[in-house]
C-alpha cells in the first residue's frame, strides 16, 4: 500500500483527537494585554501539545459596530490553504507518484507554460518558478487583478492564465505569486487523477474530522473583511484562488490540521522534513511555507524553530505558526487589513506575532 494511503487510512482508523480546553495559562493576562492594547480585532489560539492553554476573541467585528467577535467563526484561510496543498503534494511524493524535481511536462505534457521543460514541483512551492504573477496582468475594480474578478473558466484566469507569457526563467529569483500553486495543483491533479478539492476532502477533512472546511464558492458566510474601516472590496471572487487561497475553515480546524501534521498523521517524517527545509537563499521559503530559527528577544540565545504560514485576501489577515520543537501552535486571525503589517516580522523582533510568541515561551527573559 501506497505511503499517502496508509496514512489516510491511519487518520480514519482512529478518530481526530479534539483538542480539549486546558486550564487557563499562567501568562494569559500578558498575551490578552498584547491584543488589546493592539487594538487587535479578532481571534488568538495557543494549543501545547493536544489542549489549547489559551483561546480567546477580540474587538468587534465591524470597525464601527457593537456585535463582538466570537471564537468559532469561518474564517477564510487564504494562503494557509498553500500549506494544505504542499501537503497534499508531499502525500503524493510519498506515494511515489510525483518526483519533486522532475519537470511538470512528466505530468502536464500539454502544459503551454514558457519554460515548462524546465520547471518542477519543488520550484513552484518554493516560488522560483518564474512563473506570471498576477499584479503583472491586467486590473480593474478596486484595483483588483483582473485574475481575481473574472468569471472562473474565463481565460484570464486559472491555470490558462499562469501559463502564459513570461520572461522570467525558473531559478533566477523568488518571486511570490498564487500561479505557482494553482499549477501545483493540476499537478497533484495528475498524479492522483482526482480533483483538488476531492484531495482536500480525502486526504485532510474526512480523515481529521474537519467539518467546517471546504472551497469557496460557499453558501454561508465567513467572517468578512474591513480596510482602513470601510468594507473590503466586492471586486474579488475568492473561489478563483484556488489551491493558492480558496480553502476556508474555523481555528480548531485549522488547529487540528497543524496537530495532524507536527504528530505524522498526515505525512512521514522524511517527506515533512523535507516540507519544512527553509532555504536562506530565497528567505528561508520552504515548500508552502517559511521555516526559519530565530532567537525571541530577552529569552535567552537559543533559537527558536518557527513553520510559519500567512494568509491575507482583501481584510483577512491569517498567522498560522508551528513550534515543531516545543509541541506548540499559534493562531492568529483578524478581520482588519492593518493587521498585516502589525503582526510584524519574527525575526525583527516585533510586532504582535513576535509579543504573543515571547508571552507564550518566555518568563523573565527565560525560555519555558
Amino acid at each position: 500500500m501506497a505511503l499517502a494511503t496508509q496514512y489516510v487510512t491511519s487518520a480514519l482508523a482512529t478518530p481526530a483527537v479534539v483538542p480539549a480546553q486546558a486550564a487557563p495559562d499562567p501568562n494569559e493576562a500578558r498575551i490578552s494585554k498584547i491584543a488589546r492594547t493592539a487594538d487587535f480585532a479578532g481571534t488568538l489560539m495557543i494549543a501545547r501539545g493536544d489542549k489549547i492553554v489559551f483561546e480567546q476573541a477580540f474587538g468587534t467585528v465591524s470597525p464601527s459596530g457593537t456585535a463582538p467577535h466570537k471564537l468559532g467563526a469561518v474564517w477564510r484561510w487564504a494562503s494557509v490553504t498553500k500549506q494544505i496543498t504542499a501537503t497534499i503534494a508531499m502525500q503524493e511524493v510519498s506515494a511515489g507518484r510525483l518526483d519533486l524535481d522532475a519537470p511538470i511536462t512528466r505530468y502536464l505534457p500539454d502544459s503551454k507554460a514558457p519554460f515548462a521543460s524546465r520547471i518542477t514541483s519543488r520550484m513552484l512551492m518554493q516560488h522560483v518558478s518564474g512563473l506570471p504573477r498576477m499584479e503583472e496582468g491586467p486590473s480593474g475594480k478596486d484595483d483588483w487583478s483582473t485574475f481575481y474578478t473574472v468569471a472562473p473558466g474565463s481565460p484570464e484566469t486559472g491555470r490558462n492564465w499562469c501559463e502564459g507569457p513570461t520572461t522570467r526563467e525558473p531559478l533566477t529569483e523568488f518571486f511570490y505569486g498564487d500561479c505557482d500553486f494553482i499549477m501545483m495543483a493540476a499537478v497533484i491533479e495528475a498524479t492522483s487523477g482526482k480533483p483538488y478539492a476531492a484531495l482536500v476532502a480525502e486526504r485532510i477533512a474526512k480523515p481529521l474530522g474537519l467539518t467546517s472546511v471546504g472551497l469557496f464558492p460557499r453558501s454561508g458566510p465567513t467572517v468578512t473583511g474591513y480596510a482602513e474601516g470601510k468594507p473590503e472590496s466586492s471586486a474579488f471572487r475568492l473561489e478563483n484562488f484556488g489551491a493558492a487561497g480558496a480553502l476556508y475553515g474555523t481555528t480548531h480546524d485549522l488547529l487540528a490540521f497543524d496537530r495532524a501534521l507536527m504528530t505524522g498523521k498526515l505525512l512521514p517524517e522524511a517527506q515533512r522534513s523535507v516540507m519544512w527545509d527553509g532555504k536562506a537563499e530565497y528567505g528561508y521559503a520552504a515548500l508552502g511555507q517559511w521555516s526559519f530559527s530565530v532567537p525571541l528577544k530577552d529569552c535567552g540565545a537559543k533559537p527558536v524553530r518557527i513553520v510559519e504560514r500567512r494568509g491575507f485576501i482583501g481584510g483577512v489577515v491569517l498567522r498560522n505558526i508551528i513550534l515543531p520543537d516545543l509541541d506548540t501552535v499559534i493562531i492568529m486571525t483578524s478581520n482588519r487589513a492593518e493587521a498585516e503589517a502589525a503582526f510584524g516580522e519574527i525575526w525583527q523582533q516585533a510586532g504582535i506575532t513576535h509579543d504573543v510568541m515571547h508571552a507564550t515561551l518566555c518568563a523573565t527573559g527565560t525560555p519555558l
